[in-house]
């Protein structure tokens, strides 16, 4: 976990995975990386809301495969579900939800989370059945901001197939994607008027 900046409540802060997909962000605005995983964002977060001063909303850019042909560019989530949490069997077992999904303000598609990376055709097929993309950490960053009454918004950058060709798909494209996040940020930052 590195924090770059200071967290206020009237600023967003900025939360992305890895280095590499925040490569090319030129913002004052504070910038959290996580790390891989939905155990590495949900503490990430959390320790950063912990400390009492919470952002005006949590912005969370990253890379996610795509589940379905032709699914491409930049996407704003509107829900997001966890993918390896068995909630249907903790229901029965324990008669309450847990990791149910996560309801966010964009109009985009389905974004399924898991401590996978999705480069099975089986499982992509899978999981194509209830989402759109996938990625590692856009529950846990949900999740922990919500735990907090933060709001969050989740913005997806479709860098590979989540098939047989993810692993080399991700590592040829993260740098244009990063670049494309980074444009991404800017134009929203002119648009809103956030600085």
């Amino acid at each position: 976990m590195t924090l770059t900046g200071t967290v206020t409540p009237d600023r967003p802060l900025i939360v992305v995975a890895l280095p590499e997909e925040a490569a090319h962000l030129d913002t004052a605005l504070p910038v959290l990386l996580t790390g891989v995983g939905k155990v590495c964002a949900a503490i990430a977060v959390s320790r950063a809301l912990a400390t009492g001063v919470l952002p005006s909303e949590i912005v969370n850019l990253g890379t996610a495969g795509a589940l379905r042909p032709g699914l491409a560019g930049i996407h704003e989530i509107s829900r997001v579900v966890q993918h390896d949490f068995d909630t249907a069997t903790i229901r029965a077992v324990t008669g309450r939800d847990f990791g149910g999904p996560l309801e966010l303000p964009g109009t985009g598609p389905v974004l399924a989370t898991g401590d996978v990376f999705v480069s099975d055709p089986a499982l992509r097929a899978a999981l194509a059945e209830h989402a759109d993309l996938v990625d590692m950490e856009g529950y846990a960053v949900a999740a922990a901001a919500a735990a907090c009454g933060v709001p969050v918004r989740m913005v997806k950058q479709v860098s590979d197939e989540a098939d047989g060709e993810a692993v080399t798909g991700w590592a040829e494209s993260v740098d244009r994607c990063a670049r494309l996040l980074a444009g991404w940020l800017n134009d929203w930052q002119n648009t809103a008027g956030v600085r």
